[in-house]
């Protein structure tokens, strides 16, 4: 009986050695805009990383099978702005009470990666990365304020003098891995002195700017000049559908020559919804004009959270209701805003990339999407994330595609495994080494 028990022992590590992967989706419809695939695929992942996308890989290979049919196998979300840097102060994006946790919101739709759109300046970056960008299994980057201070509330954002250059280039030096672009926002004075200096920023580390425009109209500064004379290409305009600075032909309602301008340059156009940033009165002719976005985004936080914008997936669904097709949508809420802030190993199902991977399904049905100002736009389709996957570990499962029926579960163990599940605490000699707490954002 011992040397039986024992031929068993054996067998079972001999069958657990055997697998190739520690984490494989079956039958789901693949969706990656990098590696223009759009068909019934295989996804197996291995150590965080994504190890093969093929029409049929053996469930038997694997550790863990789940099966995806009737759903879209996607890259990981990545929403290119948000504030998530949240705080004790008041009216504030720069640790204040207008930012949010990312995970909070984030992993249930699929995202993630965010980036956050300039909450924190070079005076306050350490404290953002230590509270926020080193304690969420959200991967969080960010673009830099030119204020110094951050998005601070009232005259911060104003202080032409805490735009400096040389302390911000030393900070995206130092976080170079966390700092993909300097943004400017809500600066209403005449001056152009944040643009200047952010561009100067840019390139000298070799980084894109974003901007919002703030009261660009009131102050007399055009959006022809600023992507004709500041803008570099591949520096980022976002609230493109915002219908508020200049964005529109003043007679057709299309796209106004500064806009064509922009884009026939190089400049990159970002959805950045809000809470007071797109009009289905700007985008829906736009986009009828075929003046379609680069990169569709959020601007989650406080106050935009459950206005006319309820999260990333809501946001890709007012573009299907406008006619785009789900490949496109998927595209330019992945690859797209992965290039556009340099991290081209991010936003793809590409062999050797890390397995951010988010599992959609698509309900058919009567929807109403409304825009900043509760106009309602009506529409036949709604995503909704059923699994999301970060670093190769299931981060969020809605109906349990990966758990187990409850009376098959011995008394007293759980079935999930720390080489796949993030739930499940490492245990001595079972799986990689573990970093305690939640997964690590360090790239």
């Amino acid at each position: 009986m011992i040397h039986r028990g024992l031929l068993i022992l054996v067998s079972l590590a001999a069958a657990a050695i055997a697998q190739d992967y520690d984490f494989l989706i079956k039958n789901g419809h693949v969706i990656d805009g990098r590696n223009h695939i759009s068909a019934v695929r295989d996804v197996a992942i291995k150590d965080g990383k994504i190890a093969a996308v093929e029409p049929n890989i053996a469930a038997s290979r694997a550790l863990k099978t789940v099966d995806a049919t009737g759903l879209y196998v996607t890259p990981g979300l990545v929403d290119m702005h948000v504030h998530v840097f949240p705080g004790p102060e008041h009216a504030s994006y720069d640790a204040g009470d207008w930012g949010l946790y990312p995970d909070g919101f984030t992993l249930r739709v699929g995202v993630t990666t965010v980036a956050d759109a300039g909450s924190s300046g070079w005076r306050n970056f350490d404290d953002f990365k230590k509270r926020i960008i080193d304690t969420q299994k959200t991967r969080v980057l960010a673009f830099l304020n030119i204020v110094g201070a951050g998005m601070g509330s009232g005259r911060i954002e104003q202080n032409l003098n805490d735009m400096e250059v040389k302390p911000a280039i030393e900070v995206v030096n130092r976080y170079k891995q966390f700092i993909v672009g300097i943004k400017s926002a809500h600066f209403n004075g005449p001056e152009w002195t944040p643009y200047i200096n952010a561009e100067e920023i840019g390139r000298a580390t070799h980084i894109p700017v974003m901007v919002d425009f703030g009261g660009n109209v009131r102050a007399g500064r055009t959006l022809s000049d600023l992507f004709l004379k500041y803008f570099r290409p591949g520096d980022i305009y976002t609230h493109c559908y915002g219908g508020h600075r200049g964005e529109q032909d003043p007679e057709t309602k299309g796209p106004s020559k500064a806009m064509l301008d922009g884009r026939a340059k190089g400049v990159i156009f970002d959805v950045g919804h809000g809470g007071g940033s797109f009009l289905w009165s700007c985008a829906i002719p736009l986009m009828k004009a075929g003046f379609i976005p680069d990169s569709i985004s959020t601007d989650l936080h406080y106050t935009s959270m459950n206005a006319g914008m309820k999260d990333m997936l809501n946001v890709m669904d007012k573009f299907l209701a406008m006619g785009m097709s789900l490949d496109d949508v998927i595209l330019r809420s992945t690859w797209n805003p992965a290039r556009e802030i340099q991290h081209p190993e991010l936003g793809n199902l590409s062999v050797g990339s890390p397995a951010d991977v988010a599992v959609l399904r698509v309900e058919q049905g009567h929807f109403g999407f409304t825009d900043q100002i509760g106009a309602r736009l009506d529409g036949t389709q709604k995503l909704v994330a059923e699994l999301t996957i970060r670093d190769g570990k299931v981060v969020y499962d809605l109906n349990g595609m990966t758990g187990e029926q409850w009376d098959r579960i011995a008394p007293g163990t759980r079935p999930g495994d720390p080489r796949w599940d993030s739930f499940t605490p490492a245990r001595s000699g079972r799986g990689p080494n573990q970093k305690k707490g939640p997964a690590s954002n360090q790239q």
